[in-house]
Formats: structure tokens, C-alpha cells, sequence
């Protein structure tokens, strides 16, 4: 029986969103935003040489049609891609009204959102009172640290030394619909910060923001801090059933890789294996050798969005994807005859555009398994129906 092996290459957008002109950075319209074709422009331009250097090198993506589908995203060629696909190739366009996380992986598997999130706005304070309180209640603290917009790296190093001093959490948030809740590892506790986002998170959930995530972090005043890989979305269940939940309902294991059990809020997962990139590359691999006949493999490769894409790290980036591509290309050659591997993404976040939020953007989905073919403009949700075909699974 066929597998599915659905691999999210977390904000790896290829432009031409139709509607990217309502959705900004600031006070920039996302318009114009590519974050794959304007990467390789600025490798092929020498402006991408920290850590690697000459054009964008991704030999594997690009023999599956990456080219292709950028030139029918955006309607631009991608430099220096003159390779004859062996892979199906597509674009994928979201109609969901948001450029998130949960908006793009639940659309992803065939549920799109139905409200609109809720987002906290861009002041000091940026949360309400009574959100505030009830933060306070739960952490029984007279207070909190941070209220407001901040990168979570730069608000510990800001705040950290307070936080240890007074044991208030460090709550924060972002262009995203997130409640972020920051807090000492060691001497705050790491439990205890994932019962505070446990218990918050239903509020938060009611008012229609998508995330609660506990960022424990490590370290002194004297050394600096550092946040762990204990990170922990508490997420809004998905208003739907997912392909996750239809696969398992016939029976079928599902694997998650990265944070798609917190992302669903492990609605219709069996296993989740978390870590780095690199430790999630070695899971998808084990997977690919052990995961029963007829099952799904639903994988989210984080660190392009997180390390590159908000910090607005072009090198970076582009150093990212050419190790995917030599790590996913090697693990292709493990897949059985009848196995599907889909190669997709949830939205942009072009690391040479204006500020630090997403970008809106249609995504590339790039499919070994099909056999060399042009699946054109799609939605997000027909993504959901390469799966279920493939799994034989019921309506």
C-alpha cells in the first residue's frame, strides 16, 4: 500500500499571490514579495556569500520543477534554471485571509480558515487588561514583563535579568496572531511555563489567536541568554476534519514531524518527533525506512522562517535550502516505487523585504512519485487531494 511522505519547507514562498496587495510588512504591500526567485537573484549577484558563495545551487528542487513553478507563480524566470523536470510541478495559491502558520498547514490539509485571526496591536501595551490579568492569575505574579510587539531573542536579552530578578513572565507578540510567553528554563521552570500556556491558552483561543507558545530559554546577565528547543504551540484546534484526521480514521498511522503536532493541536496524529532541521531530516529518513504501508508523514522544516526569513537573512536562507536539497535529495532514493514524497510550503517570508512579518505568496508544490507533469495553478486544499488519492483514502 502507498505512503505519503507531505514535507512543509516552512516560508518558502515563489511570489504572485493575487492578492498579496492586502497584506503588508508595515506599511509595505507584500506586491512584488518572491522569496525564492529574489534569493537567488542576490546569490546570483554575489550578495549572498556569507557561509557559501556563486548562484543558488539546488539541483534536486530544481529537477522537480522548482524553475518552473516560480516562472508560473510570479510569471519570472529563475536565474540560472534551465532543467527539464522529472517531477510533477505546481503552484499552490491560499485563499485563507492570513499568511500564519496554522492558516497555511491547516488549508494545507484541506481545511481553510472560516474568521479572521485576532492580532494585538503595535503599542505599549499591546494586550488588554483583562488578558493581562489573567496572565498574572495563572503565573500568580503581580504583573508581567514585555507588552508588546518584540523579537523573542531580543526580549531576553532585554528583559531576561528582570525576569530572573522578579520570576514575571516575559509576554510578547508579533505580526503574527501568537501569544508569546518567554521564561527562564532552570529557574522559572519549565513546566511551570508550559501549565501557565496551557492554562491561558483557551482565553486566548475564544478571542481567535491562533498561537500560545512557551519560549523557555537559558543562561545569566553575565553570559547571555539563549532560548532552548523546548518550544511548545499551544495551538487552536483546527474548525475541521484534516487529511490528518481522515487518514487516521482509516486506519492508517500518522507521523508528525516538527511542530505539525502542535500546529493541529495533535487532532488526528499518532507519533510526534520534534528537534532541530538537521534532527528532523534524520526522523523523515528513519521514517521513510520504517513507517507502516499506507501511512502519512506530515513533516514542517521550521528553520528557514525562524533563523532566515524574520531576521531578514538572505545567506542564511539560501544556505538552508542548498542543504534541504542535498539532504532531501538523498533521502528520496530511500522511497519505495508506490511512495509519494510532496514538497510544499504555508507561505513566504522573502528575507529581502521590508520588515520582519511573512510575506503573502503563492507556494511551490513539487511532487516525486507522479512522474514528470504540470499540475499548474492549485489551491492550498488540492494538495489535500494528492493525498488522499494517493492513500485511497475515503470521502
Amino acid at each position: 500500500m502507498a505512503r505519503v511522505f507531505l514535507v512543509v519547507m516552512d516560508s518558502v514562498g515563489i511570489g504572485g499571490a493575487p492578492d498579496a496587495d492586502r497584506f503588508f510588512n508595515g506599511t509595505r504591500p507584500d506586491t512584488g514579495a518572491n522569496t525564492v526567485l529574489h534569493i537567488a537573484e542576490a546569490c546570483a549577484a554575489g550578495q549572498a556569500e556569507d557561509g557559501r558563495t556563486g548562484p543558488l545551487d539546488l539541483p534536486y528542487l530544481s529537477s522537480l520543477g522548482l524553475g518552473q513553478a516560480v516562472q508560473l507563480a510570479s510569471g519570472q524566470p529563475l536565474p540560472g534554471d534551465r532543467v527539464e523536470p522529472t517531477g510533477a510541478w505546481g503552484a499552490a495559491t491560499e485563499i485563507s485571509n492570513g499568511k500564519d502558520t496554522p492558516s497555511g498547514h491547516w488549508e494545507l490539509a484541506g481545511v481553510p480558515v472560516p474568521w479572521d485571526w485576532h492580532y494585538f496591536p503595535d503599542t505599549i501595551p499591546a494586550f488588554p487588561e483583562d488578558v493581562v490579568g489573567a496572565v498574572c492569575t495563572a503565573a500568580e505574579t503581580a504583573g508581567i514583563l514585555g507588552n508588546c510587539h518584540a523579537s523573542g531573542t531580543e526580549i531576553i536579552a532585554e528583559l531576561g535579568a528582570e525576569h530572573l530578578h522578579s520570576h514575571w513572565p516575559i509576554c510578547y507578540t508579533s505580526a503574527d496572531s501568537v501569544f508569546q510567553i518567554a521564561a527562564h528554563e532552570e529557574a522559572y521552570g519549565l513546566d511551570r511555563l508550559l501549565d501557565l500556556c496551557a492554562a491561558i491558552a483557551p482565553r486566548l483561543h475564544a478571542m481567535k489567536v491562533g498561537r500560545v507558545i512557551a519560549r523557555p530559554f537559558v543562561g545569566d546577565p553575565e553570559t547571555g541568554f539563549r532560548r532552548t528547543g523546548n518550544r511548545k504551540d499551544f495551538a487552536i484546534a483546527p474548525p475541521g476534519d484534516t487529511i490528518c484526521d481522515r487518514a487516521q480514521r482509516a486506519g492508517r498511522s500518522v507521523h508528525a514531524i516538527g511542530k505539525i503536532g502542535d500546529i493541529f493541536s495533535m487532532h488526528g496524529i499518532d507519533e510526534v518527533r520534534k528537534g532541530t532541521d538537521a534532527q528532523l531530516m534524520e526522523h523523515l529518513g528513519d521514517l521513510m525506512d520504517t513507517a507502516a504501508e499506507g501511512a502519512l508523514v506530515f513533516a514542517n522544516f521550521v528553520e528557514f522562517d525562524a533563523l532566515y526569513g524574520h531576521r531578514r537573512d538572505i545567506s542564511g536562507y539560501a544556505r538552508h535550502l542548498e542543504w534541504f536539497d542535498g539532504a532531501i535529495s538523498t533521502l528520496a532514493s530511500q522511497l519505495k516505487p508506490d511512495d509519494l514524497l510532496i514538497l510544499t510550503a504555508d507561505h513566504g517570508n522573502d528575507p529581502s523585504w521590508t520588515g520582519t512579518d511573512h510575506t503573502r505568496e503563492r507556494v511551490p508544490v513539487l511532487v516525486q512519485g507522479l512522474g514528470p507533469k504540470e499540475l499548474g495553478h492549485i489551491a492550498f486544499s488540492d494538495i489535500t487531494g494528492l493525498v488522499a488519492r494517493h492513500l485511497e483514502l475515503p470521502e
